[in-house]
């Protein structure tokens, strides 16, 4: 038999809309093909000439590195939890949990300064239009706000509504990047003289080849940010629609797409980074990419301004700034499908964690205050963002490096080993080059631990069952008691031979004066993994030593595994139970946090306070004795 009760996660969840993969890849994409508006120029800023090259690496790492790492994440965790699930089940206990929030703080760097960067550029997009610069100089952080606050009201609207506006941006943006980078391309070609100018300018800074792709690979971790997207794919993959006839643990048709998304977006972005890369180097003078130049950050809106004009280059802004607005919508998507399968199931957060609306209303909440931190400048969390986007992948390429390991492929460990060496080279080498990103990442971290052990703290004494089940020999033993009441007696078990039982029976009956003709039921209770904050119960049924009757069951914590063992008999039989303790010896301090840390300590009145929380009415409330 089996029973759920109301706890906060005993509700099952609604089903999730699912969408063809292209879609959900405009989605994903945004942020990803939106960072072709600053790409450029940064690429053109930190390696100058040397720019097409560097781009080139950073094309190379994608395709051999970041994108065959991300389609194994798809094909090992389908669900949409992405890397960060492979490593939890690698690292299980606290230790595990603890691992997943400081990734899980990378994350919300990486998604939020995505929401903020996002939009703090496009603001710039607008203020350094020619049209409007003279309205709304000086309002770069009300026009951050707005935009963050038209994002959050599209998410608040629903989810299909922002693929719906995802599919139109990511259209309309890349066909007006193939027109401009076009146009860079024909006038290249129509004037030899700049590509001879380029290698001259290569041949004089840097001498031979080789000593260009080493500097090339010097300067590519500066470049970081054209590796954003791959962590949001994975994540919100469970939108990808597959076939229904599939078992839901292993859906094909889903990872099938996944690796679709990721393969296209990738190739995609390829050819425009290193076309756009080499027109704005070739055809913008270097000087304008300089911080207050008119490349900086704009670099092809600048070659489209220059080359078709300022009424086609100002349709081209409308669409980087709609685009560069809406990127936030990518990150925040893959907030909205990781955080409420983390912190709800660790007991970290409010149960309402895992509704859309309230999530997106903290979230933007939060951009709110990050924008008004940083001014709404984009200089100043490019750091942040690249630190959470390196991370998330090493993380990623650390995980199938493990996966691989465990699965005996030596091929493909050693190949995911170089991969995870490249990623963490790049990593450390951004982390000492600007070390701010580290610094707000790790603010991002403590309020994450913070809010999550005063979350655990706060819910202490919630009854955390969702589900019990029993098997044969329990119902029997339930349904089938002689005596006048339903009486349960808590049991640690240790040697679990006939005196251990013969003993604690014979003190149980002294103390609280049971008759011998009343029948006793031991419960038993093992705890396999502390650190997880619900749990189902499977109740088996053993008769020990012939006479003695005892139900086993394993979880998280005793206090609570009884609770909820005692609610669902009552809910079972209609009658209420009492259960009989002894009190333990020590320090109730040094007990309730054995209780919050391992699952056990001063059981008997933490049973009750759970059992008081969930059942307020006495009379229907299982009885609790302690003697």
């Amino acid at each position: 038999m089996s029973g759920r009760h109301a706890g906060p996660y005993a509700e099952p969840e609604g089903p999730e809309q699912r969408h063809p993969w292209w879609k959900v890849m405009c989605l994903s994409g945004l942020d990803y093909f939106s960072t072709l508006g600053y790409q450029p120029g940064i690429a053109a800023l930190a390696a100058g000439v040397l720019s097409p090259i560097a781009t080139v690496v950073l094309v190379l790492v994608t395709l051999l590195g970041a994108l065959p790492v991300y389609r194994r994440v798809a094909r090992e965790s389908p669900h949409g939890a992405g890397s960060i699930a492979m490593l939890e089940r690698m690292l299980p206990f606290w230790r595990g949990k603890l691992f997943v929030l400081v990734l899980l703080g990378f994350a919300a760097t990486d998604f939020l300064i995505t929401m903020t960067l996002s939009a703090a550029d496009a603001t710039a997009h607008i203020v350094e239009n020619p049209h409007v610069a003279d309205l709304v100089k000086g309002s770069r952080v009300p026009i951050t706000l707005v935009l963050l606050a038209l994002l959050g009201a599209v998410f608040l609207k629903g989810f299909t509504e922002a693929i719906g506006v995802a599919v139109t941006l990511v259209a309309s943006y890349l066909a007006l990047n193939v027109v401009v980078v076009a146009v860079g391309l024909w006038h290249v070609v129509a004037a030899p003289h700049v590509v001879a100018d380029w290698t001259h300018a290569l041949t004089a800074q840097h001498g031979n080849p080789m000593l260009m792709i080493a500097v090339a690979l010097l300067v590519f971790p500066k470049l970081a940010l054209g590796l954003s997207g791959f962590e949001t794919g994975v994540a919100v993959m469970n939108h990808v629609e597959g076939d229904p006839a599939e078992p839901e643990e292993r859906p094909v048709k889903r990872i099938r797409g996944t690796r679709k998304l990721l393969t296209t977006a990738a190739a995609i972005m390829s050819v425009f980074l290193i076309t756009s890369s080499l027109v704005t180097t070739l055809l913008i003078p270097q000087r304008e990419f300089a911080p207050g130049g008119s490349a900086n950050g704009r670099a092809l809106a600048y070659l489209a301004h220059e080359y078709l004009g300022d009424g086609f280059g100002s349709v081209y802004d409308l669409s980087t700034i709609t685009i560069l607005w809406f990127a936030g919508a990518s990150a925040m998507a893959g907030l909205l499908n990781l955080v409420p399968r983390y912190l709800p199931r660790y007991g970290m957060a409010p149960h309402w964690a895992r509704a859309m609306r309230p999530m997106v209303l903290v979230f933007t909440a939060v951009a709110f205050l990050v924008t008004w931190i940083f001014d709404a400048n984009v200089d100043a969390q490019g750091g942040a963002y690249a630190t959470g986007v390196l991370v998330l992948i090493t993380s990623a390429a650390v995980a199938v490096t493990l996966s691989a390991h465990r699965a005996h492929q030596r091929g493909s460990t050693i190949a995911f080993a170089v991969i995870s060496a490249v990623f963490i080279y790049t990593t450390g080498a951004n982390m000492v080059e600007r070390p701010d990103g580290v610094k707000i990442g790790a603010c991002f971290i403590a309020g994450i631990l913070l809010v999550s052990l005063l979350s655990r703290l706060w819910r202490a004494f919630e009854l955390r069952v969702t589900r019990v089940v029993l098997d044969d020999a329990a119902t029997h033993f339930i349904t089938d008691v002689r005596g006048s009441k339903l009486r349960f007696v808590s049991n640690e078990p240790e040697a679990r031979d006939a005196a251990e039982y013969r003993e604690k029976l014979q003190q149980i009956r002294e103390d609280h004066d049971i008759p011998v003709e009343e029948q006793v039921i031991f419960v038993e209770v093992t705890v396999r993994d502390p650190s997880e904050f619900e749990s189902e119960l499977t109740v088996c049924g053993e008769l020990m030593h012939g006479e003695y009757r005892v139900l086993t069951m394993e979880s998280a914590s005793v206090p609570n595994s009884l609770a909820g063992f005692l609610l669902h008999v009552r809910d079972r039989t209609g009658r209420q139970p009492n259960i009989y303790f002894e009190w333990t010896e020590g320090h109730p301090v040094v007990h309730f946090l054995r209780f919050l840390l391992f699952g056990v300590g001063e059981v008997a009145p933490i049973t009750r306070e759970v059992l008081r929380e969930a059942e307020p009415d006495r009379s229907r409330r299982p009885r609790v004795h302690v003697g």
